[in-house]
């Protein structure tokens, strides 16, 4: 079989397998009329449709779905084929794509990647912060970073770090005006900066102790998806502000922010790097968790 019935067959699947032909093009990095083009192409070389296509839908015919059961396994081996035998190349190089929550990158994927790069100058990193929830397979990222709870169970994980935890921080002036709250209720009567995701959501205040875990939302000035903004209002004595510990330190260490009801704000796991389950690694993935897992033994 010639490279570029390979590709076709390859295209096909991708289509098969999310039944939308825009999903597949982004996993393939290639426009939907290229794939398009390309499955169409296939079924005149075999001389028999493989897909049923209508201007909303797209589905398997049966002879597509006979071909996807045994063309799937083998184009898995032929991947992973691949995937081995880069990986047995003395030094790694090549892309790595990386998915991750903006927090994350910025307290703790950044310095992990600096010095993975300075180790392994030949691997090309991407990076992109988003705050949304992908499909890394099939936006054809290599790798995601997700806290625990968001994580698919086909995934693996590995830890990135230590336990995090949320502070509830003002500026000293604002607490004396106003009081600190003792009880996550108390700042129902107190302004609240808060945080608005890019879905428009604006997520609760979540405080936990001893196992209770309360929820509220509470009213205040400024609602921004900046931390940046967030953070400077706080510092001007505007509102509370519920920020990763990471963000706020050197203002507590400064004396420019207080933490209050910390007794509310217990610990919780730190981010995880995931990805799919697979006997083989390409070989920057498996040289990046290599070194996230030295760096955690260190």
């Amino acid at each position: 079989m010639d490279r570029l019935d390979l590709q076709a067959l390859d295209s096909f699947a991708a289509v098969a397998r999310h039944l939308n032909f825009r999903r597949a093009a982004v996993e393939r990095g290639v426009s939907a009329s290229t794939l398009s083009a390309a499955v169409r192409e296939l079924e005149a070389r075999m001389g028999v449709r493989l897909l049923h296509r209508t201007t909303r839908s797209v589905a398997l015919t049966d002879a597509g779905a006979t071909l996807l059961a045994r063309l799937g396994p083998a184009l898995t081996e032929i991947g992973e084929a691949v995937d081995e035998a880069r990986s047995a190349q003395t030094e790694p190089s090549g892309p790595l794509r990386i998915n991750a929550p903006e927090p994350a990158v910025e307290l703790v994927l950044a310095p992990l990647v600096t010095d993975f790069m300075a180790r392994y100058p030949a691997v090309r990193v991407e990076v992109l912060a988003e705050t949304a929830f992908v499909d890394i397979v099939a936006a054809g990222f290599d790798a995601g970073v997700r806290w625990g709870e968001s994580l698919a169970q086909d995934m693996v994980a590995i830890s990135l770090g230590p336990p995090q935890r949320y502070c509830l921080v003002a500026a000293p002036d604002l607490v004396e005006r106003v009081g600190a709250p003792l009880h996550p209720r108390d700042l129902l009567s107190r302004p609240c900066l808060r945080v608005r995701y890019p879905s428009g959501a604006i997520p609760p205040l979540e405080f936990e102790k001893a196992g209770e875990v309360i929820r509220i939302s509470p009213e205040g000035p400024l609602v921004a998806n900046s931390l940046t903004l967030l953070l400077r209002a706080a510092l001007a004595g505007h509102g509370f502000l519920l920020a990763f510990e990471g963000y706020v330190a050197p203002h507590l260490a400064s004396g420019a922010l207080v933490e209050v009801m910390a007794d509310w704000c217990e610990p919780f796991p730190g981010p995880y790097l995931y990805y799919p389950s697979r006997r083989t690694l390409p070989s920057p993935l498996r040289a990046f968790v290599d070194f996230v897992q030295a760096q955690r033994r260190g």
